[in-house]
């Protein structure tokens, strides 16, 4: 059959995001909202749990999804309240400065809960409603452009984010049989409340200086990138990692110099 601009619409379909209560995460749950399903937010804030939820005329559920039983209980809660969950974007997830001989086993331990452990538990107890039910699904990973570069000072976050990138691929295969689709974004600088917070508030207009396009990404395109992977767009797509990054995993280092605009490698 032809496309047809029905094709990127998701009316019908429950959808659930994981750290949707602010940042890319809460900027997918509304571009997922626009284009017609039905959202669960998946948050541990309270508070900006139920504003986004209210924000996109959802239901907002104040989950860890880090804890396995907690997870079984939202998606239970989800189930009753809105169907069957065939979209599930895994946003979840943070960082902090972590410099490698400083690392401790905590700290390890800690941003691999919160950057990958919960996309087996979420992935795992929701593809499997969906096999139950004969139903197929999308599953959109949210990993980081750390992923696949050295990332000083983050070396456990960039571990975690590229476990999600081979996750995405080994689960893809899995689940194709079952008709689930397992993609990934990988953003880099994105306009968001924790890269303030990194920045200590003091986010300059040549923040995205070595980008090539020379400047930050927004969260409103990072959502547009998730309904595409969502939707029946994309339905022969999986086992995908795609970069919305401006350019940057592309470039391989290269950056338009700051003052001549010469294409450089290296220091400016």
């Amino acid at each position: 059959m032809p496309i047809a601009p029905s094709d990127i619409l998701l009316t019908g379909r429950v959808v659930v995001v994981t750290g949707g209560g602010a940042g890319i995460g809460r900027g997918i749950a509304r571009g997922l909202a626009a284009f017609g399903a039905s959202v669960a937010i998946w948050e541990r804030d309270p508070d900006t749990c139920a504003a986004a939820a209210d924000e996109v005329g959802g239901l907002g559920v104040v989950v860890d999804v880090r804890d396995a039983e907690a997870v079984d209980a939202a998606l239970a809660r989800t189930e009753a309240e809105l169907g069957i969950v065939s979209i599930l974007v895994n946003n979840a997830g943070g960082t902090f400065w972590s410099p490698l001989l400083e690392t401790t086993e905590n700290g390890w331990d800690a941003l691999y809960r919160s950057n990958l452990r919960h996309v087996l538990l979420c992935t795992q107890r929701i593809a499997r409603r969906l096999v139950a039910a004969e139903m197929p699904g999308s599953v959109v990973n949210i990993t980081s452009i750390e992923g696949v570069r050295a990332a000083p000072g983050y070396a456990a976050y960039a571990a975690a984010k590229a476990g999600v990138i081979t996750y995405t691929k080994t689960a893809s295969f899995e689940l194709a049989p079952h008709g689930i689709r397992v993609n990934a974004l990988a953003p880099d600088l994105t306009l968001t409340e924790g890269l303030a917070g990194l920045a200590a508030g003091e986010l300059t207009e040549d923040i995205g200086a070595g980008v090539p396009l020379r400047r930050a990404g927004t969260v409103d395109e990072m959502a547009s990138a998730a309904v595409f992977l969502a939707s029946d767009m994309s339905s022969y797509i999986t086992g995908q990692t795609l970069h919305v990054d401006g350019g940057t995993d592309a470039a391989g280092g290269w950056y338009f110099h700051p003052r001549t605009g010469a294409s450089t490698l290296g220091p400016a």
